[in-house]
């Protein structure tokens, strides 16, 4: 079961600024990168369960995070259907993101008063996702349609709350077109989680660079 509702979730996201993007078979690998990025100040992290098995890691990340990370809000990502959300709201969900706008996840979001965020490319799915019940739309592939296409967006839909994700980066000019743009919040994944010379998660690097990224929204806000 989901520990916040939609609109805390919302609430959070508009806060905070950035949701981190990440997923690792391995269990204990995970629960570094997670705690690296609390330790930064993030407070949401979307796990996007693309591997075999992958609920399984997830639902034993809820019960780390739960016990030693108060107030991380989990979510869950790459999400293409139905069940497949059910099954991870049962696991501890709190939001769920899609790669496409998909009315069956909404129904079953909706049910349980979880955040769905579908990712959408056009004014009208967007605006179709808004009246299925989206607080927040994602936007992607963000680096295909850039802070312009959100700018677009806003003159005739002022009150539409757009996350990007992909094309996100943590750096100063990155960050502020977006903002500048009027996004809610960012999704950042391969940015953020940066890796050292052999290939492993560099989790201070990736400690210091959220809070880095975090630093740089708060400014912009």
């Amino acid at each position: 079961m989901a520990q916040y509702t939609r609109l805390e979730v919302a609430q959070v996201m508009k806060d905070t600024g950035m949701v981190p993007l990440f997923y690792h078979k391995d269990l204990e690998v995970s629960k570094k990168v997670i705690t690296a990025c609390y330790k930064g100040g993030a407070r949401l992290l979307e796990f996007t369960a693309r591997g075999d098995f992958a609920h399984e890691v997830f639902g034993e990340l809820v019960k780390y995070v739960t016990k030693e990370l108060p107030g991380m809000v989990m979510g869950v990502g790459s999400v293409t259907d139905a069940a497949a959300a059910s099954r991870f709201m049962s696991l501890g969900a709190n939001f769920i993101v899609t790669p496409v706008l998909r009315e069956d996840i909404a129904i079953v979001c909706n049910r349980r008063k979880v955040l769905w965020s579908p990712g959408c490319g056009t004014l009208t799915e967007i605006a179709r996702a808004e009246e299925l019940g989206c607080e927040i739309v994602k936007l992607f592939p963000g680096d295909i349609y850039g802070p312009q296409f959100v700018k677009g967006i806003k003159g005739p839909q002022p009150w539409t709350s757009i996350m990007p994700t992909g094309g996100v980066s943590p750096t100063k000019e990155n960050l502020e077109g977006w903002f500048n743009a009027g996004v809610t919040c960012v999704g950042m994944g391969s940015k953020l989680m940066t890796k050292d010379a052999d290939g492993n998660f560099d989790y201070e690097k990736i400690q210091s660079t959220t809070k880095g990224a975090l630093d740089i929204i708060k400014s912009l806000k």
